[in-house]
């Protein structure tokens, strides 16, 4: 590595900014442009590159990547679009010591997310982290501390949040508009393809593979084996001839979450953040891969069950091969209530009564301005120069406690049975096989930090 965390926090920030309380000296003025930084630039960082580009006052002005062809290419598109061309990195630490940025917006694999933001906030920097927040529950609560400590913006990719006719919805459930809600079921039902099977090979000299797997141990490099998985779905061969390094590290425990912490993490964001339950205190998990030959680890099908003290209950389901949509949920939400039921999905809502009939569906609400980012990007942005975090509209506690449900899910999952979670200390109860998959072993120099309550 170029420097140690402890020479990085050295050179860039004091111990009052290691505990994540530093102050901006000053505001943005109405005509200050907030750079940033896009970390991780494949491919949700190309979302985070456009709507940054578009955002009005925010310029993408540096760009880190560990894989160098891509950091390049992204390079030259910003700078055929704009005629400026970003400072480019391969290590975000150096991004983040980079006095030219204000904000770092972070696309890496889940398993970075959580040192990704602390680190940036540690060097004074607001943070866009997508989801989800973390790669495991104990690294979550510690980004959530540090977040409700610090001074510095950070905000969530769980992109519902902002968006007007959910926020509506969410509101009129809370309103009664079809009672007491009694069970919440969130559905993913996205088809996925096998990836293939690896050998291992030695990485490519454009990719840093040693800092690509960061904070986890290291293993070997692995190419996808010709004539295993789907040749006709990009998704298997991730463009550097490697197996995971893309897209397909979701399929791995050391890396990603399994399809219910990839798109499955926006449901359960909308689930709970309807229910405002916190976290639960059981969790049954069980499912497998099928109808796959290959190497991912992660189920393509699972179900589970949450209950919270009041006996409220939350049903996910994982579907990642060919199904039917359920009512008019395929990949959204649906609510049960004392007076009816209702649904978010797909850019829709609906409420219905106990027979049936429709009582109320979505108002019509303001298109987004033309030309502007998405509406995540523009709250964030809006965040950023007002310094008032009640701007944020996924703050980092929202985005621990939907990450959790899907962590708890996966280590039922794993465990191969019901489990019963304290959610005041974030600890299972009176089982110690469940409580060591909370937390990650992290590789030297790559630790999270503890951040005290």
């Amino acid at each position: 590595m170029p420097f140690t965390r402890r020479q990085f926090l050295g050179t860039t920030a004091n111990a009052a900014m290691a505990a994540g309380l530093m102050t901006r000296s000053s505001v943005f003025g109405a005509n200050d442009r907030i750079g940033v930084c896009c970390v991780g630039v494949h491919g949700r960082g190309g979302n985070h590159i456009r709507n940054f580009l578009t955002g009005g006052d925010s310029d993408v002005v540096a760009l880190c990547d560990v894989d160098r062809n891509v950091l390049e290419a992204r390079a030259n598109q910003i700078q055929e679009h704009t005629g400026k061309r970003p400072k480019t990195y391969t290590d975000m630490r150096e991004a983040f010591a980079d006095p030219g940025v204000d904000v770092a917006s972070i696309a890496t694999p889940n398993h970075w997310h959580t040192l990704a933001a602390m680190w940036a906030i540690e060097a004074g920097k607001d943070v866009y982290v997508e989801k989800p927040l973390s790669h495991n529950v104990w690294e979550g609560r510690q980004l959530a501390r540090l977040a409700a400590k610090s001074d510095r913006i950070v905000q969530h990719g769980t992109q519902n949040r902002s968006i007007p006719s959910w926020q509506w919805a969410i509101q009129r459930m809370r309103d009664g508009i079809i009672g007491d809600i009694f069970l919440a079921r969130a559905l993913c039902y996205k088809e996925r393809d096998d990836i293939g099977r690896g050998e291992e090979v030695t990485a490519p000299e454009f990719l840093d593979y040693s800092l690509w797997q960061g904070p986890r141990p290291e293993r070997p490099y692995l190419r996808r084996k010709p004539g295993t998985g789907n040749p006709d779905r990009h998704a298997i061969d991730d463009g550097v001839g490697g197996l995971f390094i893309h897209y397909n590290w979701h399929w791995f425990w050391d890396y990603g979450n399994g399809d219910i912490g990839n798109q499955g993490v926006h449901q359960m964001d909308v689930a709970t953040w309807a229910l405002d339950k916190g976290l639960p205190c059981t969790v049954y998990s069980a499912g497998g891969r099928y109808g796959y030959e290959d190497d991912g680890e992660t189920p393509n099908t699972m179900s589970t069950t949450f209950t919270y003290d009041d006996g409220t209950t939350l049903e996910f389901a994982v579907r990642g091969r060919a199904t039917n949509a359920e009512g008019p949920v395929t990949i959204g939400n649906l609510f049960y209530g004392s007076g009816g039921w209702g649904y978010i999905a797909e850019w829709k809502v609906g409420f219905y009564d106990q027979g049936g009939k429709l009582i109320e569906e979505v108002p019509e609400f303001p298109a987004p301005e033309e030309g502007r980012p998405d509406i995540q990007y523009a709250r964030f942005l809006q965040a950023v120069r007002s310094r008032d975090k009640g701007d944020i509209p996924a703050t980092a506690e929202q985005g621990h406690i939907s990450s959790a449900h899907c962590h708890l899910a996966n280590i039922s999952y794993r465990l191969g049975r019901s489990l019963t979670f304290d959610p005041g200390q974030e600890t299972f109860v009176g089982d110690t096989e469940a409580d060591a998959l909370l937390k990650d072993e992290y590789r030297p120099g790559f630790d999270v930090p503890v951040v005290e309550a």
